[in-house]
């Protein structure tokens, strides 16, 4: 890694803490529900988190939210040249279905990109498959993403300093994990670094 990636990498990892810890002020650790553990689940009563999305899957497809009514919905937004956080948050959701087992038929596990100007449908589609074979990949254009990440109160961005028309860069972005319901409100959200088993115990409590 070169001196410029690795500028880049510090910056991000310092922007991605700075939105972590502005969310978890924002919805507070639950500590107080039962069965909840205190480490996993963050509190959101109260917060306006989740909404509508109209984005194109892996496949090439153009979907919504609406097309999964009546299913969870697993979300993680993150990028595929990431190089550790997307790919280890990715392979907990993987694990958590794998542990969840018949229940995890009902879920969609979605992973939403926050870079639509490198993540092709193809891309995704290679990409997913890595950590789940129902796992979907979206992208869309960048006013999409922006409409997506927005509703679920997701931050991302290019480093500061970052050449116009390279791509060769990463991207900050906020790392949590979103249980979606059925009717398409928000059920749990996740703290990074939760888990498999942490994650599939609190989806199936969810789920009841």
């Amino acid at each position: 890694m070169g001196a410029r990636q690795i500028l880049l990498f510090s910056l991000g990892i310092v922007a991605c803490v700075a939105v972590a810890w502005g969310l978890v002020t924002l919805v507070k650790p639950n500590r107080g529900a039962p069965g909840d553990t205190g480490s996993a689940v963050i509190n959101t009563k109260g917060a306006d988190i989740g909404g509508p999305f109209s984005l194109i899957d892996h496949t090439g497809k153009r979907v919504s939210d609406a097309q999964y009514r009546g299913r969870f919905m697993l979300i993680f937004f993150g990028y595929t040249f990431c190089p550790d956080v997307c790919p280890l948050e990715l392979q907990t959701v993987g694990r958590a279905m794998d542990i969840l087992g018949s229940k995890g038929e009902k879920i969609t596990p979605l992973f939403i990109s926050v870079d639509p100007e490198r993540d092709t449908p193809a891309l995704l589609k290679e990409y997913v498959a890595a950590f789940h074979p129902r796992m979907v990949g979206l992208t869309g254009s960048a006013a999409e993403i922006a409409a997506a990440a927005k509703a679920f109160k997701v931050y991302y961005g290019k480093p500061p300093g970052t050449k116009a028309g390279t791509q060769d860069y990463l991207m900050d972005h906020s790392s949590f994990i979103y249980l979606v319901g059925p009717g398409g409100t928000l059920r749990a959200l996740f703290r990074p670094k939760t888990s498999p088993e942490s994650l599939a115990r609190e989806i199936s409590r969810f789920m009841k």
